[in-house]
């Protein structure tokens, strides 16, 4: 029974209606693992980010690098020619921009364009010179629970007691971007469901999700993307066993999506903006509930 009403945290400069936020994933690349092309035209991107804000996202996140399970890395001049024109453009639209970068180098360009959030799939351990970067530039920044890079994190997925190594695992790489002059309040973090975490293995992600009050004990906001991921794929197979498709799995994450909010999460991160949007206010509706009761003894 989910009976959290603890503060979920605000982070300084970007958006606090009172209620867990959602992001807006915008891939400008043509191998992302659910929706791989279909915005890879900077027109078709920079349409879809607005749609998106229509639709109720309060960021907007833009990444050109896929970080499915089993990519390869992209060329930084590749990276960069995909997220330009389209942070320059949603940004002109007077949207609040992230983007979702493992590059110093990217997310310079995007801070220096108008972006207000970084969003380090790597915690900052892909490129060392990123937390000196978002220190210096005094923007907030998510930093996810990582192990590796696409092409070989699965294989990393070993753990005795998931939550707590995570949560030790986030503490670290926190201490250390404080150490590199970053404020602990501009500070998400992000458990990293699906990164390093086996879809066939119900101890990891799901665990994860049930246990976030663990994690929330680090005292930063919580970002949760479970999107689309593989593990809902999985809870969803058919009779055969074959894993309901990425796309198709958008009602689950509209459920875990009103879960995680009403547990507490800061914001979520998905791919479908309208059904998500509705569920973080059903979650706010609940937590009211629970508080109103709580009043009325």
């Amino acid at each position: 029974m989910i009976e959290s009403t603890t503060p979920r945290g605000s982070v300084p400069g970007l958006p606090d209606p009172g209620r867990c936020l959602v992001m807006g994933v915008v891939n400008v690349t043509p191998d992302s693992f659910s929706d791989g092309g279909a915005w890879f035209d900077a027109t078709a991107a920079i349409r879809h980010g607005v749609r998106m804000a229509e639709e109720g996202a309060d960021i907007i996140d833009v990444g050109g690098e896929s970080t499915r399970p089993g990519a390869q890395r992209v060329p930084l001049e590749e990276e960069l020619r995909r997220v330009k024109p389209v942070v320059h453009a949603l940004v002109a639209e007077g949207l609040v921009v992230s983007v979702d970068t493992m590059r110093a180098e990217v997310a310079q360009f995007a801070i220096d364009a108008g972006a207000r959030l970084v969003n380090d799939v790597s915690g900052g351990l892909s490129d060392p010179a990123m937390p000196r970067l978002v220190a210096r530039a005094r923007v907030p920044y998510v930093l996810m629970h990582w192990r590796g890079h696409s092409h070989d994190m699965q294989s990393r997925a070993v753990y005795g007691d998931v939550v707590g190594e995570v949560r030790d695992e986030l503490a670290q790489r926190m201490a250390a971007a404080v150490d590199e002059g970053l404020d602990p309040e501009l500070i998400v973090l992000d458990p990293g469901l699906g990164f390093a975490k086996r879809p066939d293995v119900p101890e990891h992600n799901w665990t994860l999700l049930a246990h976030l009050a663990e994690l929330r004990s680090l005292g930063r906001p919580l970002l949760i993307g479970g999107s689309r991921k593989r593990f809902l794929g999985r809870l969803l197979a058919d009779a055969a066993g074959e894993p309901r498709p990425f796309a198709e799995s958008d009602d689950a994450t509209v459920a875990v999506t009103a879960l995680a909010a009403a547990a507490g999460a800061w914001c979520v991160r998905v791919h479908e903006v309208r059904p998500n949007a509705d569920a973080v206010r059903v979650a706010e509706a609940w937590r009211a509930g629970i508080e109103g009761r709580g009043g009325a003894r």
